[in-house]
């Protein structure tokens, strides 16, 4: 049979077609009740119960994974950069304390592989079913001469909803006093990648799968590791900690009377650290007239931190402003509650099917609020 013309031109309609038909079972486990409609329509649908708030704000956020692709490409695997875009942005919504809604992706590529498209989109069904997000659609483009040989790119939107007394912004009850609690996380998760990169594999001359002293991992094994999502976690701190706030707020009819009894809520803001590290991410969320103090030496490193840390020669200013450096997330809380919730989420167990049997959040005491004009110091 002879090939298509636009097939010889390097965009294969017919092989498009049949991977996607693999699409519903791949998704079926993402479904919620409000999702209508069936995938590969020209929208996606979702009804959202408005019945279940007073006042529901839609919470958004798109982005990609930035060179952790090339890592990908380099190992052959891509199950994990699927769950990498997705915990992202459940993070990203998570710190206003919204719960997903929906997530739909963009993927780009000179030529389709169908393995490749298979282990993506399997890992953003995988991560969307443990945040409790329905995948409702997406868009997957062949650009032949676009991309270079065997790579692609990929992006994501999510959008989630949040009660508007519930929604967090630390700008007006972050007080002086409150402690920083991190959160682990699970090594660079998706930023930092282009520096990584050149550190281990141009600096220090390592390949993809040269095992280093120090980790269980391969070095590119190691720098796959999933992006975590905390979103979960951040919902039951919020449900365990902030109801009487909550309800509170709710029930008062002046919003100023709402965001004083919101202000009382132990839990006062949290922040994602990804591009920018501390140095950036935190000011987001910092009222003017106060600074973060995140104390060096507090948490367990990692062991690629370290590595990098003792073999990079990047000075540590420029170090915590790259990369997470161990903490994914961390959280703003009154001090007479702090002891309470760094307890609750050690004792936490991870959603992820990507985690070992049993394995909970590790978390610890980083910093203080201090006097200041909204900006974080690393000392």
């Amino acid at each position: 049979m002879k090939q298509k013309a636009y097939a010889a031109a390097g965009v294969d309609i017919d092989l498009g077609n049949k991977v996607k038909a693999t699409l519903p079972q791949l998704l079926a486990r993402t479904h919620r009740r409000e999702v209508l409609g069936k995938v590969g329509g020209f929208g996606g649908l979702f009804a959202l119960d408005v019945k279940k708030y007073r006042e529901p704000i839609l919470v958004s956020s798109v982005d990609g994974v930035g060179t952790k692709l090339k890592i990908a490409f380099m190992m052959d695997k891509h199950d994990t950069i699927g769950a990498d875009l997705v915990n992202h942005c459940v993070n990203d919504i998570a710190v206003l304390g919204a719960e997903p809604l929906f997530f739909l992706d963009y993927l780009g590529t000179g030529k389709l592989q169908p393995h490749v498209f298979t282990e993506i989109i399997t890992g953003f069904a995988r991560a969307c079913a443990e945040n409790n997000c329905a995948l409702i659609g997406g868009e997957t483009a062949q650009m032949p001469g676009f991309y270079q040989a065997g790579e692609y790119d990929v992006s994501g939107t999510i959008v989630g909803v949040v009660e508007k007394s519930r929604m967090l912004n630390g700008q007006k009850t972050i007080q002086r006093g409150d402690v920083v609690i991190g959160f682990a996380s699970s090594g660079l998760h998706t930023n930092g990648y282009s520096l990584g990169r050149k550190i281990f594999f141009e600096q220090l001359g390592y390949q993809p799968k040269d095992k280093i002293p120090g980790l269980k991992k391969s070095i590119g094994a190691e720098l796959l590791n999933e992006h975590i999502s905390y979103g979960p976690l951040v919902q039951k701190l919020l449900k365990k900690f902030n109801q009487g706030g909550v309800a509170a707020s709710r029930k008062s009819a002046a919003s100023k009377r709402s965001v004083r009894r919101s202000a009382d809520a132990p839990l006062r803001a949290f922040a994602h650290i990804t591009g920018g590290g501390f140095v950036d991410n935190l000011p987001r969320v910092l009222p003017k007239t106060l600074d973060v103090v995140i104390k060096k030496g507090s948490w367990d490193m990692l062991p690629i931190f370290r590595i990098i840390t003792e073999k990079s020669g990047v000075p540590d200013e420029e170090l915590y402003q790259v990369f997470n450096m161990g903490i994914g997330m961390v959280a703003i809380v009154a001090a007479d509650k702090a002891d309470g919730v760094l307890k609750f989420i050690n004792a936490y167990r991870l959603r992820s099917s990507s985690a070992k049997d049993g394995q909970k959040h590790k978390a610890w005491i980083v910093g203080e609020v201090v006097k200041g004009q909204g900006e974080a110091r690393v000392v």
